[in-house]
């Protein structure tokens, strides 16, 4: 005797997006017709028999009211139109990244000046800026030195960004965030 086991991947694909026609489960539904009216609660039968005489499907709006609110509409078209709209807020939406600049106590000016021009680069693009700063062995006796950098980092950028988190050590690193400020932008 042989078992039928479906093969891995090929079971139906689950169901996103609202219930239509038969799919709704409540007895009773609140209609809304095509037109946009409110024609009260009726029996779920009705509501299909209703939508299939017009050629349009019952597709449920709001499934957590008590009872559901089902509308009258081209399913089709409801599903093309709530795909642009996902779409476009997709586009809109920025996604802001956390960009890290590395510098050390010890930086020369033209390094500093690149980091600080990368660092301007980011900021004006949107992005939040992580400034790290590692000691190495005896730096850690002169952390003011550090300090004196990243107070300078802050000053230099204080046109284009608001601090988040101060310059703080944490172990070994000292750790600055800004992020762009948009209202100069």
């Amino acid at each position: 005797m042989t078992i039928n086991r479906p093969v891995r991947g090929q079971y139906p694909p689950k169901k996103t997006g609202p219930n239509i026609n038969h799919e709704i489960k409540s007895m009773k539904v609140r209609l809304v017709d095509e037109n946009g009216e409110m024609c009260g609660v009726i029996a779920t039968s009705v509501a299909i028999e209703r939508a299939e005489n017009i050629g349009l499907d019952l597709v449920e709006i709001s499934p957590n009211a008590e009872p559901p609110v089902c509308k009258i509409l081209n399913y089709g078209k409801f599903k093309f139109e709530q795909q642009k709209k996902a779409s476009e807020a997709k586009k809109r939406q920025k996604i802001v990244e956390l960009k890290e600049v590395k510098i050390r106590p010890t930086t020369e000016e033209h390094d500093y000046q690149v980091k600080l021009k990368n660092a301007r680069k980011f900021l004006t693009a949107g992005n939040k800026v992580k400034f790290s700063m590692r000691f190495r062995g005896r730096e850690m006796a002169h952390q003011q030195v550090g300090m004196a950098v990243m107070l300078r980092l802050k000053k230099d950028v204080a046109d284009i960004s608001v601090v988040d988190r101060e310059p703080k050590m944490e172990g070994r690193q000292m750790l600055m965030i800004v992020s762009s400020d948009i209202s100069n932008a």
